[in-house]
């Protein structure tokens, strides 16, 4: 299954010392992590947002626990609001609205 991950920064850091604290140890280890997960396929799609503090990404897991896995093993994770959207797929989708068709226009004698 795939989910549409976005983590935005909560807090910026307020000082250059916090600011080169926080790129060494949270956003470059972040982006390298990400850019490994890419290449093992566990994110399909996405990237940093341009212009802000901020990632979306599509991430694919079997499960709730190694969805979490994967977002919690992000580095920056802890500091970010974290938003997390369940996806279906195009077919899936196609099956519920073509179920949903028959359904209304059975009930509205609609041929």
């Amino acid at each position: 299954m795939n989910y549409l991950v976005q983590l935005k920064l909560v807090e910026r850091p307020s000082t250059p010392q916090e600011g080169v604290i926080f790129i060494e140890q949270f956003i470059l280890p972040t982006l390298e992590l990400c850019k490994k997960l890419e290449a093992d396929r566990k994110i399909v799609a996405g990237g940093p947002l341009s212009g802000a503090i901020a990632i979306s990404l599509m991430v694919s897991a079997d499960s709730a626990q190694e969805l979490d896995d994967v977002i919690s093993s992000l580095p920056v994770w802890p500091r970010m609001e974290t938003t997390v959207t369940p996806l279906t797929t195009f077919d899936g989708r196609i099956h519920t609205v073509r179920a949903r068709l028959a359904q209304l226009k059975t009930q509205g004698g609609v041929r």
